[in-house]
């Protein structure tokens, strides 16, 4: 009758000491997060002097956030996710001011912009003729 408690002490032992961590992992996971009420929108936006971004080195550098509302390191965040929002989120579309008057001096300057808008990958790179052009496009997106 001892041997006979001693080996269900130890098995019980031995299953507590096997399948307790397993329990506990099992309670620790977390639920499924509920459904966001808007689609992310989060990118990071650079800015640096060569003929592309594999060439140039980033000067500066944004992080712009636009929902739920405008935030980030963007001198202007919430004009611009104004203007990105009325271009639908496409950068090309992005207009060019008239009442800017840029010289012909060729300093090339390059943008990129990485990141998550309404809930999709973007991945943009454009290259301005200079600074003064690169501000001319939409009110605030590129000027940082």
């Amino acid at each position: 009758m001892r041997n006979t408690a001693r080996w269900a002490a130890t098995l019980a032992l031995t299953a507590t000491a096997v399948c307790g961590p397993l329990t506990g992992a099992a309670l620790a996971t977390p639920a499924a997060a509920p459904a966001s009420l808007y689609a992310p929108s989060a990118l990071v936006l650079t800015v640096g002097h060569g003929n592309s971004a594999a060439e140039a080195t980033p000067l500066r550098a944004v992080t712009l956030t636009c929902a739920p509302t405008a935030s980030g390191t963007h001198p202007a965040a919430a004009v611009a996710c104004a203007e990105l929002r009325g271009a639908g989120g496409d950068f090309d579309a992005l207009g060019v001011r008239g009442d800017v008057m840029c010289t012909k001096l060729y300093d090339p300057v390059v943008v990129t912009v990485d990141g998550v808008w309404q809930g999709k990958r973007v991945s943009y790179e454009r290259t301005f003729a200079n600074e003064c052009v690169k501000n001319s496009y939409g009110t605030s997106v590129f000027t940082f």
